[in-house]
């Protein structure tokens, strides 16, 4: 589907769970993982067309849902396979929002990994499953300022969150701090097996990130919201809407 948008001169990219088997195809562990559903990102100006390709090649849209919500995300089911497709256009709004629409040529076929990454440790009620995702990205791309064609986790697009809002720096930095005692006490054998040595250290990528997290300046808003502390609630609960 990709491949196809390609040629048409439309932008889509993976994202979800699908997202990082992609990044890290050597991860058995999530090749063997159930409930492959289709996450995909696009813009605005492309939505429409999108819709109509993904129409053509067999996906099956939710009509009452698509018209309700069709301008921040859209919803197919490739029927024969019984597999939901969600088109996300222009952001990601979960327990934090962030914009990708301008982030959509920066790798060929998913999210940027600095994009990834902020997908799952955003997740205020992290599971099993985003923790993994988040160690095996860590286990194999290294840290840059910048994205390095998609080949890096760029920490300048990490920190533009954490400093700015201080409801990101809470949510993500509480995930980070979960991730050492994962490894010492919850991770199962395989989990991270990639049939090789990881590319990078992840016991030493946590605390790397942390570090740059906690050392980039922080916006005055951040300081103001940061005196108010836990005491007033700094993230949004995803609404669950059923499909027909």
């Amino acid at each position: 589907m990709i491949a196809l948008a390609s040629e048409r001169g439309l932008q889509v990219r993976l994202m979800g769970g699908l997202a990082f088997h992609a990044c890290c195809p050597d991860w058995t562990a999530r090749i063997n993982r159930s409930g492959r559903d289709l996450d995909l990102a696009t813009r605005t100006r492309d939505r429409k067309a999108v819709a109509e390709l993904l129409v053509a090649n067999g996906y099956t849209p939710d009509k009452q849902y698509n018209a309700l919500y069709g301008h921040k995300q859209l919803y197919f089911v490739d029927v024969p396979h019984q597999r939901p497709v969600d088109l996300l256009v222009d952001n990601l709004e979960m327990c934090h929002k962030f914009s990708f629409m301008h982030r959509l040529d920066v790798s060929e076929t998913t999210l940027p990994p600095a994009d990834l990454l902020l997908s799952k440790l955003q997740v205020v009620k992290i599971n099993r499953k985003d923790v993994l995702d988040i160690l095996a990205l860590l286990s194999e791309y290294p840290f840059a300022d910048d994205d390095g064609g998609g080949k890096a986790i760029s920490l300048r697009r990490i920190t533009e969150f954490t400093s700015s809002d201080w409801g990101w720096w809470r949510t993500t930095t509480g995930n980070l701090d979960k991730l050492i005692p994962f490894l010492d006490h919850d991770l199962a054998e395989g989990e991270l097996d990639f049939g090789r040595p990881a590319r990078q250290d992840v016991r030493a990528q946590v605390p790397a990130l942390r570090a740059a997290i906690d050392a980039a300046p922080k916006s005055a808003r951040w300081k103001i919201r940061a005196r108010a502390g836990d005491h007033m609630s700094w993230y949004e609960l995803p609404e669950e809407v059923g499909h027909g």
